[in-house]
């Protein structure tokens, strides 16, 4: 048996064409470009046979007779018993000219051919896509019934079918794939495609949610996806059998999920949040089509929804088929595969494969650099408050990625110390004695730091001032809350409006604030701290939105308690679980790595919400916990070499301080 394919080094026509050569003597000539030589020892090695029975034809899709020379028709005229073509553009966003150019234009230079070399049988894969946007039950046996078919990608399947069942001289058969997701048994595929456009967004939901906890999922029309190897098997049977001329055939599942059903399916093979309720994107159709079309022509709506789109995967046109109206026939199909032991299977068997295979091998975050390295290495570095605590450890982990590494602080001992430790470990700081609080001293940093590296790539904004006093403590230390929003506040904003008309000149930067839970929890005892780093959050919020179009961005970590000598006289702070300087350092990496507007733990995200939904409820969880610890020593009044004795806490206030791991109280 002789077949000729096109398409056959494709996702489907490398496996059909390794099928095809399980038969018996069977062998296979396929089309190939002339520049693409180096996909045929590929294909033969993927099929394990020798170059007798894969031969390669080289000629062009988009040519007339698809440009194979005239001496190769020849010797292929009455010899092919079995034509397929496969090859075609199978992408929603791909532009409308390419499109009909290989769709249509194709379609008819391979009719041509299969003409001219008078082939015994004529096999075109086409697409349920054929349909248009049918409403209701599309038969097989349906073609001019179709309707609603304007997307280009739709119109050029319906065209190029309607080439073949016009202008194919050869008896011939259609086949109409559904969505074609990876193999059942493999979960192997080669692009992102289909219901794949939604993986991130179900990554997204696992990293953000437990995966107890309930979700809404969008529910929309039937989606009909069959595997790869489903539908290479269902080709190979059918297409050898009699009784099949003119007729077509729909490779679907004959099951056919709503869009909120493979939703579910494939959130529950990634492990993430159940979706429990759906929202019927149907309702949507209320809206009327002016108003819609008025809203997409305000820039504002079209950047929101584009950089959605854009951060999701989503192709622009794919929330226009949520809705898809047609459901599929396929009554011949199981007929002429009765028998043959080949079936689709159900997508909840093998949703996990897919899954998988996306994650290990198609996820696009597994092709974009995503190391520290990769990020800041070679790029200019500034990190206030970087001679010792969570500013140090940041600092260490930037020099070893390669960053040029600038450190400031008050204490020149100390920094003298830190460059000492950098140069044991083979790398160096740049370490600059300064007050970001002064105002003076602070510009003439700023300055200097322009001058010798023109400005800065990220600039972390870690020094700050911590106070633990209750306010009934501080009616005469109102210096308290200047001094600390001098430091926490003023001086933040000293550095990065100093730092900003550099990074706007090269459309780039990063500025990370390190912040508190305490503003997201209003921990009591820290009303000065809290403050501070509150009107940090607030004018980071407000910055975000300005710079959001000039290359710079901004990202605020709700830091939880971390173990620097900020909270050491804290003697309370000794028996409460917090975190190590190197742990919030990775976090202020991950925070430069994948700039998100915000980092914060699971328990400050859970104190912001229970404060927005019952406040009264969490001021008295908080004021519990407040009268449950007492202030500090210092807090009291108690001056240095003073005797000091150590607080009593309760069993309820020790079960508490576990319970509330990273809390400030």
């Amino acid at each position: 048996m002789r077949y000729f394919v096109t398409g056959a080094t494709g996702f489907i026509g490398k496996r059909l064409v390794k099928k095809l050569l399980q038969r018996k003597g069977a062998v296979v000539h396929f089309l190939i470009r002339q520049e693409s030589g180096d996909k045929v020892k590929a294909l033969r090695e993927f099929c394990g046979v020798s170059a007798a029975r894969l031969v390669p034809v080289v000629g062009d899709l988009t040519v007339k007779k698809l440009g194979v020379l005239v001496s190769d028709m020849k010797l292929l005229k009455g010899q092919i018993d079995h034509f397929y073509h496969l090859a075609a553009i199978y992408d929603l966003g791909a532009d409308e000219a390419s499109q009909i150019k290989v769709n249509i234009d194709g379609t008819r230079n391979t009719v041509e051919f299969a003409n001219a070399i008078d082939a015994g049988h004529f096999h075109h894969v086409s697409s349920i896509a054929a349909a248009g946007l049918y409403e209701g039950v599309f038969r097989e046996d349906m073609f001019t019934e179709a309707e609603n078919y304007e997307h280009p990608y739709f119109m050029t399947k319906h065209e190029s079918e309607k080439i073949v069942r016009t202008e194919c001289k050869l008896p011939w058969s259609v086949y109409r794939p559904a969505m074609v997701v990876g193999d059942s048994t493999t979960g192997e595929m080669d692009k992102i495609d289909g219901p794949y456009y939604f993986f991130k967004l179900i990554q997204r939901m696992r990293q953000l949610l437990p995966p107890w906890m309930p979700s809404i999922g969008l529910e929309g029309g039937r989606i009909n996806i069959v595997p790869v190897d489903f539908v290479v098997d269902a080709l190979a049977v059918i297409s050898h059998q009699q009784g099949i001329n003119h007729k077509c055939y729909h490779l679907v599942d004959p099951v056919g999920y709503r869009v909120g059903d493979v939703l579910d399916i494939f959130s529950k093979a990634a492990h993430a949040p159940k979706m429990n309720l759906f929202v019927n994107a149907a309702l949507l159709g209320f809206i009327p089509r002016s108003v819609t079309k008025g809203l997409m022509a305000l820039a504002p709506v079209r950047r929101v929804r584009n950089a959605i789109m854009t951060d999701l995967g989503l192709p622009e046109d794919m929330l226009t088929f949520v809705n898809y109206p047609t459901r599929f026939d396929c009554r011949e199909t199981a007929a002429a595969l009765k028998g043959s032991g080949v079936a689709c299977p159900n997508l909840k068997d093998y949703a996990w494969r897919l899954w998988d295979y996306w994650e290990r091998h198609l996820d696009p975050d597994l092709h974009v650099d995503r190391s520290l390295r990769g990020t800041v290495g070679g790029k200019v570095v500034l990190v206030t408050g970087g001679s010792s605590g969570i500013g140090l450890a940041a600092a260490h982990k930037f020099a070893e990625a390669g960053a040029i590494t600038l450190i400031c602080g008050r204490d020149q001992d100390k920094l003298d110390a830190a460059c000492a430790q950098a140069k044991e470990k083979g790398y160096q700081f740049i370490a600059y004695a300064v007050d970001i609080a002064e105002q003076a001293t602070c510009e003439a940093f700023v300055q200097q730091v322009t001058a010798e590296y023109g400005s800065v790539d990220f600039l972390i904004n870690n020094a700050g001032r911590s106070i633990r006093r209750a306010i009934e403590s501080s009616y005469d230390r109102f210096h308290d809350y200047e001094r600390t929003m001098q430091l926490n506040y003023f001086g933040s904003l000293r550095v990065t409006t100093g730092f900003l008309p550099g990074m706007v000149a090269k459309r780039k930067g990063h500025v990370v604030n390190i912040s508190s839970i305490g503003v997201l929890t209003n921990a009591p005892r820290f009303s000065a701290y809290v403050a501070s780093k509150a009107a940090l959050d607030a004018w980071t919020r407000c910055a975000s939105s300005e710079f959001a179009d000039q290359g710079v961005s901004f990202t605020t970590i709700n830091m939880p308690l971390v173990r620097t000598p900020m909270i050491a006289p804290t003697g309370l702070y000794n028996n409460v679980p917090t975190l190590a300087p190197e742990e919030a350092a990775d976090m202020i990496a991950q925070a430069c790595i994948f700039k998100p507007v915000r980092i914060a733990t699971r328990m400050g995200i859970f104190g912001q919400v229970i404060h927005a939904l019952v406040p009264r409820v969490a001021q008295i969880a908080m004021n519990t916990s407040f009268r449950m610890f007492p202030d500090s020593s210092a807090a009291k009044g108690a001056k240095p070499g003073d005797k000091l004795t150590k607080p009593k806490l309760s069993p309820e206030a020790v079960a508490l301080q576990q319970m509330m791991q990273g809390m400030h109280f």
